[in-house]
């Protein structure tokens, strides 16, 4: 693929936190009188709402405080418009009041100029509007942070989005960024412990992938990247980029026809479960996570739509991100020791991942862990949900040397947002619900030889298989009807016969004959789980295909079993 030349140098289109200081060090007047903006603008908003409760007119003057906010936020910009989608999407956090008005941020900001839209675009691709499209909205469909979008019919017919980015908005980025990370590293001092340790760095974080995408070209290929990761997935859609008519500030896509995901009515009205629309975007969002690693890094309502058929459209790829192998395989481990409420295990992660350095002795900090996200599982898988995690999570901090590692900060909104939208469809959603049989569908498959030790670690401690948390993973992921036990007892009996498992045959040994006796009763408990769905004749053929393809050596590796078995 060939890609339009970008027209932005390499000095603007990344993100440079000592380059844009060094800029803005030498220009103390407009650092200061945007400052002084941003204070006026929100010490009036707050001596606002202190009023209202003073003379007791807050209830009356509730929705109009909540439209002073989103004014002010849409007065300050892109960036502050951003802060104000990622708060739309957190119910649990924001009235709501001030909700309905943020959510307006999304696609209801106000629109540019059309003659400069239609300049902007004329520039960029060097053609007239009148020679691109047969078609174009004379005015924006959605206005948004970074751009607005018409909606257009190519001259060749394809009926496309044309997305066109705001004008100088380059300049109004860096300034904010450059305020933002002078108040980060001017707050880390007086938050908790490590609250603040890498709040820099979280502003780094956010203003490279905002740097990203403001990048039209950036975003195409993630779109294509993206498309790729889910071309056999049949419930996730992603748009055509036509690149003929794409730059680095004007994007045109395949058009979408689509339902908010807000709007529940719509979505009913066209004969849609809520709770399978929310299952699609759940399962879609894992599998970015913890099978390709690059996920949506702002997944809020104005950017997925839930299709006529039920599949799920992602339609802005410009603010993503990629997650290396090992941090995919700690995150799923994660989830498992955290329902399964093993918190020495959980506290290892956390080390692994970042959150603790190194080191950090664990031992001290298990009790506290135990004690808050305990209490935020409950009494069953059923009870738990990402936003009380998160909120139980952050009471740690205060006491322990917790840190969020800048990258996690996007991977927490990310899972706090999809969290967001399937409570706005179904207040009484419980996220692990769906995505724990995933985690544990993904274990157990093990397709790769990482995941395969992450089970192993799992289900074995000290060298004893723990037999309730093998039958616990299995029954979780058998609610899940779209997980077939068979394919998954093939890969496990390919695995236990190749050289890679021969430290599995070994500890399994152990297992059916550890305390010695033979567990007889743990492998009746098993084979009553899963015989309804492992019958003969589907039974013998995975077993002779997994036969063929392990080689004459690797069958004769387990005859010293056999006769370790014999031994005994």
């Amino acid at each position: 693929m060939v890609y339009p030349e970008q027209q932005l140098s390499e000095r603007q289109r990344y993100y440079n936190a000592k380059e844009i200081a060094q800029y803005y060090r030498s220009r103390p007047w407009v650092v200061i009188w945007r400052a002084l903006t941003i204070v006026w603008l929100f010490a009036r908003f707050v001596l606002g709402l202190k009023l209202d409760e003073w003379f007791n007119r807050a209830e009356l003057n509730k929705f109009k405080r909540a439209g002073q906010l989103r004014q002010i936020l849409t007065d300050l910009g892109p960036t502050f418009i951003k802060v104000g989608q990622a708060l739309s999407t957190r119910p649990d956090l924001v009235r709501k009041d001030f909700l309905e008005e943020l959510i307006k941020l999304q696609d209801q900001l106000p629109p540019f100029d059309n003659a400069l839209a239609f300049s902007i675009i004329e520039e960029e691709l060097g053609r007239t509007v009148a020679t691109m499209y047969r078609q174009i909205s004379p005015d924006p469909i959605a206005a948004a942070s970074l751009g607005q979008v018409y909606h257009a019919f190519l001259t060749t017919g394809e009926e496309v989005a044309v997305k066109v980015q705001r004008p100088n908005l380059l300049v109004s980025i860096k300034l904010d960024l450059y305020l933002m990370r002078w108040a980060a590293g001017w707050l880390s001092p007086w938050l908790p412990l490590n609250l603040g340790h890498d709040l820099t760095l979280i502003v780094d974080e956010f203003g490279t992938k905002l740097f990203e995408e403001i990048d039209y070209i950036n975003e195409g290929r993630n779109a294509e990247k993206f498309a790729k990761n889910f071309r056999d997935d049949p419930t996730v859609k992603v748009p055509l980029i036509y690149w003929q008519y794409t730059s680095t500030r004007v994007i045109t896509l395949e058009w979408i026809h689509g339902l908010k995901l807000t709007d529940t009515e719509r979505i009913r009205a066209a004969g849609l479960e809520t709770d399978a629309v929310i299952k699609t975007g759940v399962i879609s969002g894992l599998r970015q996570l913890l099978e390709h690693g690059f996920f949506h890094a702002d997944p809020h309502p104005g950017n997925l739509f839930a299709l006529a058929d039920g599949r799920m459209a992602y339609i802005d790829f410009g603010m993503m991100d990629q997650l290396a192998q090992p941090t995919k395989e700690a995150i799923a481990s994660a989830v498992v020791h955290l329902i399964n409420r093993d918190y020495v295990e959980l506290a290892a992660i956390f080390v692994e991942l970042g959150f603790l350095t190194p080191d950090t002795d664990i031992m001290p900090i298990v009790p506290a862990i135990e004690s808050v996200l305990g209490e935020a599982i409950g009494e069953s898988v059923g009870e738990f949900n990402f936003r009380t995690i998160t909120d139980k999570f952050s009471e740690l901090m205060y006491d322990y040397p917790f840190r969020v590692p800048a990258k996690f900060a996007l991977i927490i909104r990310s899972l706090v947002t999809q969290e967001g939208l399937a409570l706005t469809l179904n207040p009484n959603f419980k996220i692990v619900e769906v995505s724990y049989p995933y985690v544990a569908r993904r274990l157990l498959t093990g397709e790769s030889p990482e995941m395969r030790r992450r089970l192993i670690d799992v289900l074995f401690k000290n060298g004893k298989l723990r037999w309730d948390r093998l039958e616990n993973m299995i029954a979780i992921a058998r609610s899940d009807q779209q997980f077939d036990l068979l394919p998954t007892a093939q890969l496990g009996l390919q695995y236990l016969l190749s050289e890679e498992g021969k430290f599995l045959r070994r500890q399994l040994l152990l297992a059916l004959t550890e305390d010695d006796r033979l567990h007889t009763q743990e492998l009746q408990r098993l084979w009553d789980l899963v015989k309804d769905d492992l019958e003969p004749k589907r039974l013998f053929d995975v077993a002779l295909s997994s036969l063929r393809v392990v080689s004459t050596e690797g069958i004769a590796a387990i005859l010293p079993t056999a006769n370790t078995i014999n031994s005994l």
